[in-house]
């Protein structure tokens, strides 16, 4: 009997529904159905989408964002006896700022064919949605938390020229929209939240009246900024019209760090250098009160 070679397997790179379960297609429910096992972020999350598209007994491993070189190199070797495998993530695309480019980089190299299944997708349903993005875009996903690399982003996001796309957590979407007009107030911008969900809700606006907007924000966020063309022919602000601004609070008996705050973000400036110029301007009107 002559020696007969292993076929390897087949990759599946499947997208699912970002919230709405109707926006799965036919074809990544074939798939599902098809393969003989599925990678997936959360297992529980997956499960619950196999037992909604009536797939019972389908074997399922984890494999997210922290997996192992051993992990990876386990499905690889699957990939390698025969079988085919589906990836998946929690919701939308797998790779895109999501787990999974290990496995794909790992059967490429092993000569594996990767098929893509697409599907929803948040980066396109934001762009569509946001009447911002006309040309060419720039997808950045998430921001860095912290520290140098973070300032470094918004600063790189914020002076493309292209319309960006990012990612961000509830939990920092008001942190990340102040940080972005403190340094482009005038930019303009969009905040989709909960996509195909029963609350969606895009906002739009500059990034100055979108970071002063306190509501505490919830579910899935992504932000759009418009081209940065728009930037560039904001009006300016002179001085007279700052100590208009900064009288006009003070006569209202607004504190200084509010009035501080505030034109920080439309001029785009440090808040403590403006704070510093309305404490001046508040006891020069002192000093200049009748006696």
């Amino acid at each position: 009997m002559g020696y007969v070679a292993r076929v390897p397997g087949t990759l599946y790179v499947v997208a699912t529904p970002i919230g709405n379960l109707g926006d799965i297609t036919l074809r990544a429910i074939e798939t599902l159905r098809r393969v003989d096992r599925v990678l997936a972020e959360d297992t529980r999350r997956t499960l619950a989408l196999l037992s909604h598209l009536g797939i019972q007994g389908k074997p399922v491993d984890r494999l997210d964002a922290h997996a192992s070189p051993e992990v990876v190199a386990r499905s690889a070797y699957r990939l390698d006896a025969g079988e085919s495998l589906a990836l998946v993530t929690d919701a939308g695309t797998p790779v895109v700022s999501d787990p999974g480019t290990a496995l794909v980089r790992a059967a490429a190299e092993r000569g594996v064919r990767v098929v893509p299944i697409p599907g929803a997708s948040a980066v396109l349903a934001a762009v569509c949605a946001s009447g911002l993005v006309a040309g060419p875009f720039r997808f950045v996903g998430f921001l860095p938390r912290s520290g140098p690399t973070r300032r470094e982003a918004l600063e790189l996001v914020t002076t493309t020229p292209e319309a960006v796309v990012l990612f961000e957590s509830p939990e920092r979407t008001a942190e990340t929209l102040r940080g972005l007009a403190e340094i482009a107030p005038a930019r303009r911008a969009a905040v989709a939240r909960e996509l195909t969900k029963m609350h969606e809700e895009i906002l739009r606006g500059t990034l100055a009246e979108l970071a002063a907007d306190e509501r505490e924000w919830l579910g899935e966020v992504t932000i759009v900024l418009g081209e940065g063309s728009a930037e560039r022919g904001a009006p300016v602000i002179d001085d007279a019209e700052i100590e208009r601004r900064i009288d006009d609070g003070l006569a209202k008996n607004r504190r200084a760090r509010d009035i501080a705050e505030e034109l920080a973000l439309v001029l785009g400036v440090s808040k403590k250098d403006v704070y510093r110029r309305v404490v001046q301007r508040r006891e020069l009107s002192r000093g200049a009160a009748p006696k």
